[in-house]
Order: structure tokens, then sequence, then C-alpha cells
């Protein structure tokens, strides 16, 4: 493992173990939610129960020592010893004498909060109140309890979660590591001799170049180096599959400088094959932060795949709708059938099935599927426009533009 995977696998372990903290932590304030719930209810509920209970003592000494009492029978209001000022509450009693409704209702004074009942009861009048401050004061000692538990709880489980993500990815980063490490390997140990298959076969070709275009020794030097061409392409291709990140430094970028030299390294392609191509720009430049080889070859692939495909024509659009820039390639070919939008950007996926005789180019169904991981590794998107059968297909790209 490089230190690239290294510091990837490590950034994933973080990443998971925050996801995880966080689930947990959420989790946990839903659990401190529903407990706060129940234990209030069961304190309020004890309230109302002692209030009512003292309610129904015959005489203020038998009131228990924590309830104010306070009940009016024959005219006679008699109060509990050491009651504060505001206690009983008379707009309460005579309220309560009028409905004849018990009313339970709270009171705030000097620091401490009391729950206050008043109710007619036969032969007399009564009141009754309770200060719930240390309820209040237990509820929060449990908030704290609870909240410093659900805070240790929630590092604990981000610390477990990142050990085990890391255990359990290891192995698949080591064998992701050793399949990009062994495409690489080969991809680079064939460069090699495929160059000196390139160039002599292009000597080759300026050698017999002035024989008969009907020789098939002419013709089957210049499809060595149309297949040595396109062999090329595929490594480049495995290259950026195996590891696009390679190729991912980001330096700021005109995309339409980039078309126009795809334009120009595929055109003497698309004139063999009797194929326009047609590049429209934006009148301003259309900058974005991105890889120079990865976008390069974005265009390199959309355009191909859409010679692929033409009758005779390809269009090539660039410019910016918004702060987004949009790239569309749209070909006059039988366009993409409804089962073949659907995984057009799938690996091997290739709508070609019989391919003429005459056509010797090779379809292994990277191109697109490429195409869609460098625009989802610069941000952006790509899509089929819909379209009916026979009036071609249209690829379009969009990528955020450069920040100003």
């Amino acid at each position: 493992m490089n230190s690239r995977d290294a510091t990837d696998l490590r950034r994933a372990s973080v990443r998971l173990a925050v996801q995880f903290g966080a689930v947990i932590l959420v989790l946990l304030a839903a659990m401190i939610g529903v407990t706060f719930a129940i234990v209030g209810a069961g304190q309020s509920e004890a309230t109302t129960r002692t209030l009512v209970d003292a309610s129904l003592v015959p005489n203020l000494a038998a009131a228990p020592h924590d309830v104010l009492l306070a009940f009016s029978a024959n005219g006679q209001l008699q109060i509990s010893r050491d009651a504060p000022s505001w206690f009983p509450d008379r707009t309460l009693l005579a309220e309560a004498s009028r409905s004849g409704a018990a009313i339970q209702t709270t009171k705030k004074e000097n620091g401490h909060n009391y729950v206050i009942r008043t109710e007619s009861r036969p032969g007399r009048l009564v009141q009754t109140a309770v200060d719930t401050r240390e309820n209040s004061e237990e509820l929060g000692r449990l908030a704290v309890a609870l909240s410093v538990a659900g805070i240790l709880a929630a590092i604990s489980a981000a610390i477990i979660a990142a050990i085990m993500a890391r255990r359990a990815m290891r192995p698949m980063v080591d064998a992701l590591a050793l399949q990009r490490r062994f495409v690489t390997d080969a991809s680079h140990e064939l460069r090699t001799p495929l160059t000196l298959l390139s160039t002599r076969a292009q000597l080759l070709r300026r050698q017999v170049g002035g024989a008969d275009a009907a020789d098939p020794i002419a013709k089957g030097v210049q499809e060595i180096v149309q297949d040595s061409r396109e062999l090329t392409g595929i490594l480049e291709d495995l290259l950026i599959s195996a590891d696009p990140r390679e190729s991912m430094g980001k330096v700021p970028l005109d995309l339409g400088a980039l078309a126009r030299e795809a334009v120009a390294a595929l055109d003497v392609q698309a004139s063999g094959r009797g194929v326009e191509l047609r590049l429209t720009e934006s009148s301003a430049a259309v900058e974005i932060e991105g890889s120079r080889i990865s976008l390069l070859r974005l265009f390199t692939s959309l355009i191909s795949n859409a010679l692929d495909h033409a009758d005779g024509r390809v269009l090539i659009d660039v410019g910016t709708k918004g702060r987004i820039a949009e790239i569309c390639v749209q070909d006059d070919g039988p366009g993409f059938s409804d089962a073949m939008r659907d995984r057009a950007f799938e690996r091997f996926a290739t709508s070609r099935t019989n391919l003429d005789h005459g056509d010797r180019t090779r379809h292994y169904g990277l191109g697109l599927a490429l195409v869609a991981e460098i625009a989802a590794r610069h941000g952006g998107t790509i899509t089929v426009d819909p379209s009916r059968p026979g009036q071609g297909a249209a690829i379009r790209v969009r990528l955020p533009l450069r920040k100003p």
C-alpha cells in the first residue's frame, strides 16, 4: 500500500467514524428526549397525586409538611402555618367556587416553582400547593448525566468505528492497490514495444506509400498503423481506469481550447470515415479547474464514440449555462436504444453487436465509462439527451465553472 492509498484509507475511516458517531449521537439524543418525557410525566403525575391526597385531609395538622394547604369552610379560611404571603390565591378560590371544577396551575415566586390545585369539595373549598424546585433540579442533574454519558458514548463509538472500518477496508484497499499496480505496470511495460511497433509501422508505410492503393501489402501496413494507434489509446484508457487519481492535478483550463485540440487530433480520422467535425464555442472563454490530461481524454472519448456511430456529421458544442460549463457532442447516427441509454456509461457496455466487415475498430466499452468517471471527479454530471431512433445521439457533460 502506497502513501496515497494509506491516506485514502485513513480519510475513509475517519469519515465513517464521524458518520457513525453522528448517528449514535442522534439516537442518544432521541433516547434522552424520551427519558426526559417519561421522567417529567412521572413527576407531574406524582405531584398531582400529592396535591389530591393533601386536599382530602380533615384538618391542617394532617397535611404533609411539604404541601401548603388552605381551605374555606363555614365562611372561615384556614391556612398552613408559615405559608408565603401570596398563598392562598384568592382569585383561583373564587374561580373554583364559581365553576365547581378543579383548577391546576403553576406559579413562580422568589426562585421557587409551585404547582397549585384548587377544587371544591363537599362542604369546603380547598387549595393546595407544592414546591417543584427539587423536581426541576433532579431533571437538571439527569440532563447533565445523560449528556455526558451520550457524548462519551458517541466518542467511544466513533473511535471503535474508525478502528473496525480500517480493519474491514484494509484488505479491500490492498486488493485494489494490487490491481492498480498490475494494470499500471503492465501498461507501462507495453508502452515501449508498442511505441517501437508504431514507429516501425509508420516507417514501413512511408516506404510502401507509393504503391497501388489496392495493394494488399500497403493496405496491411495501414491497418497495422491504425491498430497500433488504437492500442495506444486503449493503454491510456487502462491507465486512467486503473487509478484516475494519477491525472487529477487541477489547474485553470479553457474547455474551448481543449475541444479544438481534440478536434484537430481526430480530424484525419474523421476525414477518413467521411464524417464532418463541427465545433461551436461560446464567445467568452469557458474556464474550469481540472486536469488537462483527463479532460482532453474526455473530449477525445466523446468525439471518438460519436465518430463510431455518425453517418456524416458530428457536432461539438462548448458553452455555459449560469455557473455551469456545458459540453454537448451530437452525431447523426442511429442514436441510443432505450436499453442502451440506461447503461451507456457502464464499463464494457457497447451497442456494437455486429461490426461491418470493413470496420476494424476495437470496441472495449471503456470510453464513455471513463468519461463518466472523469466528469464525476470534476464535480460534474453526464447525461444522454432524450431522442427518437434515427435522430442521432447527444451526450451532455456539465461541469462547474472556475470561481472568479
